[in-house]
């Protein structure tokens, strides 16, 4: 081989190609390391604390000062623009699009007032502006316990650290609107001294312990589900545990099914209110979303809630959690992409033939159990006795229960869609059975015809029907608006003021 000073002597534009060549190469070295640098700086920069503060501090704007990307990402929750197929980040008056709600509501507070849920930004003032919360006028009034601020606020850990946790229960909803103030956030997930994913409602480590595990065992991809598990599961208020406080509880105990919970409350003749028309126990599926995720294949292949709706995303050279909490249908390409190979349109398709397929029998079952609800009102006119009706309401109970188990579920046609059929299949058998058992009541008592639909074609049309006295509702509503949520807002403001952060 030639020596190369020789090669280049002979052929001169070769040594300039080669002094090209390095200078290009020299270049793109620098841009590297001048990148590398860059990030590096970055990266300091962006986990360097800029304040101190205290475990529980329940401002997202305190925490925001040491996590800027999060903090900036999470408030995208308050974009209410994205609407899908069934839901989205919008506020849907679910009464309005389907009235047929109020009816198997009748006697609850979701007759009232039903919207879909907006962002964790709004997680506060929705409550305070719900119907179901009431108008109260002072502390001790109200138609809701303290409870009902367990899921909404940073402010509920805080407060079960101060004043203890059957204290925090105690009480009327109206008489911790001055503490509760500050919308879901940072403090409900993580610890501050080192960030890590955190519990910090405590039925969720008590039901763990009662069915024999440690939730200090979870890994830390179960940990991204079981922070979401806090709030996004079945739960009752347990008023026997300590006088005067409804604690929240999980009825794990016997399974995490829908036939386990159900057996669970049945045993203990749990009810969560008297149907007004049929005078059904009737119990409320609260939101069994974790519950439902664990049937289902995403959850048997070991992806995590935030996996989907809380993607890993890079900015300025960072890779981080994106905060904005959102259904993964806007935001197709860093959630489901990153496994699945094909065109967004086609799996948007996939999420809505499966919804399609669910809402189409969820809605069938709807319609029956209307029908089973008025015609126990006929039978109990007729004068049918309790023992007759009995195992008729029973029946009712366990049918609407699987129906408001799949609807509440919310993203359960597509988290468990096998799981969610056949639980709404399981509802229609148990209503046509409790309805054949009215037509021979109805025989006993001489009554041959057919009970009439009710007409309740619209939200106030079935209001009516079911004697809510919405005009009364609303102006107590506007009322508390007005008078109490300022007061809130005064005592909070000036409490905070106390609060120490120190800036490094």
């Amino acid at each position: 081989m030639k020596p190369i000073q020789e090669s280049v002597g002979k052929k001169p534009m070769l040594g300039w190609f080669i002094f090209l060549v390095t200078l290009v190469v020299v270049f793109l070295l620098g841009l590297l390391a001048s990148s590398i640098m860059e990030r590096r700086a970055e990266s300091v920069y962006a986990y360097t604390p800029q304040v101190e503060h205290e475990q529980w501090e329940p401002r997202n704007e305190v925490w925001g000062e040491n996590f800027p990307r999060e903090f900036e990402s999470y408030y995208n929750t308050a974009d209410t623009t994205f609407r899908s197929k069934y839901n989205g980040g919008a506020m849907i008056d679910m009464l309005e699009v389907d009235p047929r709600l109020v009816v198997l509501w009748a006697g609850y507070g979701f007759a009232k007032d039903y919207n879909q849920g907006r962002g964790h930004y709004y997680a506060v003032e929705d409550l305070r502006n719900t119907l179901r919360t009431g108008g109260p006028v002072d502390d001790k009034t109200g138609p809701m316990p303290s409870t009902c601020w367990t899921c909404k606020s940073p402010d509920v850990p805080r407060l079960m650290n101060e004043i203890g946790v059957a204290e925090y229960y105690a009480g009327k909803w109206s008489s911790k609107g001055h503490e509760v103030v500050n919308p879901i956030g940072c403090a409900d997930c993580h610890d501050s001294e080192t960030m890590n994913l955190k519990i910090t409602r405590p039925y969720l480590i008590e039901a763990f312990e009662r069915m024999g595990k440690d939730i200090n065992d979870a890994t830390h991809q179960e940990m991204r589900s079981l922070v979401c598990a806090q709030c996004h599961v079945e739960y009752y208020f347990n008023k026997n545990r300590v006088k005067g406080s409804a604690f929240v509880q999980l009825p794990w105990d016997k399974g995490m099914g829908v036939e386990e919970m159900e057996e669970y409350y049945d045993e203990m003749e749990f009810k969560d209110w008297t149907h007004a028309l049929s005078k059904a126990p009737m119990l409320k599926a609260q939101h069994p979303g974790y519950e439902v995720y664990l049937k289902g294949i995403h959850a048997d292949r070991g992806v995590s809630c935030a996996d989907c709706h809380m993607p890993y995303k890079s900015e300025g050279g960072q890779k981080f959690t994106d905060h904005h909490i959102q259904s993964p249908l806007n935001n197709v390409a860093n959630s489901c992409q990153v496994c699945h190979r094909e065109e967004t349109d086609k799996l948007i398709e996939n999420v809505y033939t499966r919804q399609d397929q669910i809402i189409h029998n969820r809605d069938k079952l709807e319609e029956l159990l209307v029908r089973a609800h008025v015609e126990a009102k006929k039978a109990w006119d007729l004068g049918a006795k309790e023992e007759e009706m009995k195992p008729v309401l029973k029946m009712i109970r366990h049918a609407q229960w699987r129906w408001d188990y799949a609807a509440a579920s919310h993203g359960g046609s597509f988290h468990a869609p096998t799981e969610t059929g056949r639980i709404i299949t399981t509802g229609v058998e148990r209503v046509q059975e409790a309805r054949i058992a009215l037509v021979k009541i109805f025989h006993k008592y001489g009554f041959t015809g057919e009970v009439p639909y009710p007409d309740i074609t619209t939200k106030a049309k079935a209001q009516k029907f079911i004697g809510l006295p919405m005009d009364k509702l609303n102006k107590e509503k506007e009322t508390f608006k007005k008078n109490l949520v300022p007061e809130w807002d005064k005592k909070a403001k000036e409490r905070e003021a106390t609060y120490q952060v120190k800036v490094q």
